[in-house]
């Protein structure tokens, strides 16, 4: 059942009732779809909203970031460290505020002197250069006045119409006005694009107003409660459109909001600013299965979660390896965060900015970490046969690529109540250990298939729980009736 509503509303699941609501439209639209499977159902759903783009090659191995890399030099001399220890790299990320002021969608020259040489360098390492975007028009941008009287920005029915006043008085550009979306592209194609650049990090998708006043707000679409959840499918549509005008087929966009039929833009959802705790750990887990089941194969995290993680403390690096371990069989594999200490950073005007954790390299967290995170890096770069193979039954089908247990084995009552292990894809049972100096998990086996061990090549019958030891260095797999065998002892 789609509700296809993009209204600001309210669903409701009770014991003997589900009720949907939406404070206002024109017209209820939803629909329904049946089949004899989950897989028929998301086949069904997703040739009625849209399936992804065929996920481009630089999608399927590691990607390098962190909150953030102040210039230029700073992040090539992250890329040439990572080549010359011979560790797998294809993308690092330009994170927000590479910027002078919100909205002026080009690079702060002091900053980031000659971006050509940087992703002409970076391209030749065969490495992605991935750029932050922000829909937020600071009232002092270059762009503010044009865009103001161009009517390209989301307006107020009453009082001020200053969406936030993070860093600065902003306003979001109307991303679901055509106009708008062609000229926010034509300035990120003028500044970004001309250099080489094709991946944009599309943050504050939601949008993320302050305060969430939605019956004031209007947007080219009408006003805000009739239409705002659509606002990140005319974002990621924006550069859409525009990549496939200049002829690029493969088409990706980090997203931090989506609606349904966000997928059909090339969409890569992550799951937002997240804590590094446990709890938070766990929940991805549920999140990556339901953005799947959403008809959203592009999925991913920031590993090790984005806020208060703090570098040197012991049970931080270890919360790290286990979500970096799980992050491996993720859609997508990046590493992110704003890791403790930050030092803030005051823009050429003197003005204080959105400032830089501390280091978060691979190498940033001591040798044990090292050795077991490049060694998962490796295993990604093994499996990348695999993952294309996983990334086209998405594009074709409509495929998760991170599956419930239940999507393959529905007639496993079990496996219908599991939610802290999964299947990437068809073929690997990965169950991630996200309690807190655990060592060890309980693992069920789906029935109708056999399992072995990744990590130690011991075959078990499914239909059973069994203890699956899990040291530090490694996180339990299991090859679905021995496939990918080549796994075997890697992990």
């Amino acid at each position: 059942f789609l509700w296809n509503n993009p209204a600001i509303g309210t669903a409701a699941f009770g014991t003997n009732v589900t009720e949907w609501s939406a404070k206002s439209t024109k017209k209820l639209d939803y629909f329904i779809t049946a089949g004899d499977t989950p897989a028929d159902i998301e086949a069904n759903y997703t040739a009625a909203t849209g399936r992804t783009p065929m996920m481009p090659e630089y999608g399927m191995g590691y990607w390098q970031c962190k909150l953030r890399y102040r210039t230029q030099e700073e992040l090539l001399s992250v890329a040439r460290e990572m080549k010359r220890r011979g560790l797998p790299l294809d993308a690092i990320v330009v994170d927000f505020f590479h910027w002078t002021r919100q909205g002026d969608f080009r690079f702060e020259p002091r900053d980031w002197p000659n971006p050509q040489a940087m992703v002409d360098e970076l391209k030749a390492m065969g490495v992605e250069t991935v750029v932050s975007v922000w829909p937020t028009i600071d009232e002092k941008s270059v762009n503010f006045g044009e865009m103001a009287e161009r009517g390209l920005l989301v307006t107020a029915d009453r009082g001020n119409a200053i969406a936030m006043t993070w860093m600065g008085n902003t306003f979001f550009f109307d991303a679901t006005n055509p106009e708008a979306q062609a000229f926010v592209w034509e300035k990120c194609k003028k500044n970004y694009y001309q250099y080489g650049i094709r991946c944009f990090w599309l943050d504050e998708s939601e949008p993320e107003y302050g305060p969430y006043d939605f019956d004031n707000y209007r947007y080219y679409a009408g006003p805000a409660l009739q239409c705002t959840n659509t606002y990140p499918v005319g974002y990621a549509k924006c550069f859409y459109d525009g990549l496939r005008e200049a002829g690029e087929t493969e088409i990706l966009s980090l997203v931090r909001c989506a609606w349904a039929g966000s997928q059909r833009y090339g969409a890569l959802v992550w799951s937002g600013d997240i804590m590094s705790t446990y709890e938070d750990f766990r929940k991805q887990i549920c999140a990556g299965i339901h953005m799947g089941l959403s008809g959203i194969p592009w999925w991913t995290t920031d590993i090790g979660g984005f806020h208060n993680g703090v570098a040197a403390d012991p049970d931080f690096k270890e919360l790290l390896i286990r979500w970096f371990q799980f992050g491996t069989f993720c859609p997508v594999m990046r590493l992110h965060g704003s890791r403790q200490p930050y030092t803030p950073i005051y823009n050429k005007a003197g003005e204080l900015r959105e400032g830089t954790g501390t280091d978060n390299e691979v190498w940033s967290y001591g040798e044990e970490a090292y050795q077991i995170m490049t060694k998962f890096i490796h295993v990604r770069e093994l499996m990348r046969d695999y993952t294309r193979s996983l990334m086209q039954q998405a594009h074709e089908n409509g495929h998760p690529v991170l599956r419930a247990l239940f999507y393959e084995f529905p007639s496993d009552p079990i496996c219908w109540d599991i939610k802290d292990s999964y299947l990437f894809g068809s073929d690997l049972l990965v169950a991630p250990i996200c309690h807190e100096h655990a060592v060890d998990r309980q693992v069920y086996l789906p029935a109708g298939a056999s399992w072995t061990d990744a990590r130690t090549g011991a075959v078990y019958e499914g239909g059973q729980w069994i203890m699956a030891d899990a040291p530090m260095d490694t996180l339990p797999v299991f090859l679905r009736d021995g496939r990918q065998d080549y796994l075997i002892g890697e992990i």
